[in-house]
């Protein structure tokens, strides 16, 4: 289909390089005589056009709505469709981003201090109940403690819900220096990067597809898997809330970490917070006991940890 625009310049080009008169030349082209004779009377759009190139500018990823509400805030009378209009003649549409976000995250290896809190670890582990609905897990670790400091099932978490366990975590046990993750959705939402800002939290995203940067996580799934969820069979949300508890309850108590010296991972955050305290204290530090050994073939934690 040819416009208007381009049957009067067609028109035009007859009756200027052929000499044929209007009638002859809008017979060949197939256009009415008063759509070549018509002129338009719309306003000069120049300046318009000018402010709604800056204005997109500025907002990039703004699409002609939101960019016709901030012209309205400013005073300018046209319509949507106008506006709509001139975002298309001047090529400001926005392009659909096709590929998943990826957030950016430091890609070396992080030393931590060798204290509660100075690092977490948070990812997801799946399941499913005897009808076969899928649930999920999320769990949260103390990379230097080795404690399950959370572990919640649902059927469905998202953003906003791992921002309010986390919110609730941080009241009970204080804030961590750093948080690792992967580039799961739920993690690089809206609601979580505000969460971050919010909280002022230090979020390391590990590179993709390398999961064992996050192997202290990634470990507990596996013993979560291997001793909790490939041995019991879950039949509702409640079931595998109740086992959970008791599970948590056992690995952080009772259960002995070879990484820890064989002790529970709530002993030797204790062991690690009495060590804290000495070394603030240099009478304290004169008067400690000597260690005992570790078991025949258990490595003892150091005092800083590398990860990442």
């Amino acid at each position: 289909m040819v416009g208007p625009a381009a049957k009067r310049d067609g028109v035009a080009h007859l009756q200027a390089v052929m000499g044929l008169s209007e009638r002859r030349a809008c017979s060949i082209i197939g256009a009415d005589r008063k759509t070549i004779r018509y002129r338009s009377r719309r306003p000069r759009d120049a300046e318009l056009r000018i402010r709604l190139r800056d204005l997109a500018g500025e907002r990039r990823r703004f699409g002609y709505r939101r960019l016709f509400i901030l012209l309205r805030r400013d005073g300018e009378p046209s319509g949507i469709n106008r506006i709509y209009r001139l975002y298309r003649e001047e090529g400001l549409s926005v392009h659909k981003r096709k590929a998943r976000r990826k957030a950016v995250g430091t890609r070396a290896p992080i030393l931590i201090e060798a204290v509660a809190n100075a690092r977490w670890s948070i990812d997801f582990v799946h399941d499913q109940f005897a009808s076969g609905r899928r649930f999920r897990i999320l769990n949260i670790v103390d990379d230097v403690t080795r404690e399950c400091l959370a572990a919640v099932p649902d059927t469905s978490i998202s953003g906003r819900r791992v921002a309010r366990e986390l919110t609730a975590l941080i009241e009970r046990r204080g804030k961590p220096g750093m948080i690792v993750s992967d580039h799961g959705t739920e993690f690089t939402s809206n609601a979580m990067l505000a969460w971050g800002r919010d909280q002022d939290v230090v979020w390391h995203f590990i590179a993709p597809g390398k999961p064992m940067q996050n192997g202290f996580c990634e470990s507990f799934n596996g013993r979560m898997r291997d001793e909790l969820l490939n041995e019991t069979l879950f039949f509702d949300l409640d079931h595998a809330r109740t086992a959970l508890v008791h599970w948590i309850a056992d690995y952080n108590q009772s259960r002995p970490h070879s990484a820890l010296g064989y002790l529970p991972p709530a002993a030797y955050a204790a062991n690690l917070a009495a060590t804290d305290d000495r070394l603030r204290n240099p009478d304290q530090l004169r008067r400690s006991s000597v260690a005992r050994t570790a078991l025949d073939g258990a490595i003892s934690a150091g005092t800083l940890i590398a990860a990442g």
